[in-house]
């Protein structure tokens, strides 16, 4: 599959939660709610002020990011369920890239 997301969007594939709680049980799936997180699979080039200068993207493809939980819209590319979803839907990144960015 090549897929290239446009201008602020992004191509999201949620991360599945654990099966089974701290204490050792095991949640049906009917029980879970979807995952609000998710890889970066594909980045857009980023959005474009009124003058036409391009704002780049503070996500890159490989970062583990939060989104909210209505965020996005469903696709199915090569058999894969992902979600492409505006940059601004995102939430934060999370793990050492995150705090290297903030630093």
């Amino acid at each position: 599959m090549n897929f290239t997301p446009l201008h602020d969007r992004v191509l999201v594939r949620r991360i599945e939660s654990e099966e089974k709680t701290a204490g050792g049980l095991i949640i049906p799936d009917s029980a879970k709610e979807k995952p609000q997180e998710g890889e970066i699979v594909a980045v857009g080039e980023g959005a474009r002020k009124d003058s036409g200068e391009l704002i780049p993207m503070a996500v890159k493809a490989g970062d583990r990011v939060l989104f909210g939980k209505w965020s996005g819209t469903e696709v199915k590319l090569d058999g894969k369920e992902l979600l492409i979803m505006k940059e601004s839907d995102i939430l934060g990144i999370l793990g050492d890239d995150a705090a290297a960015k903030a630093a």
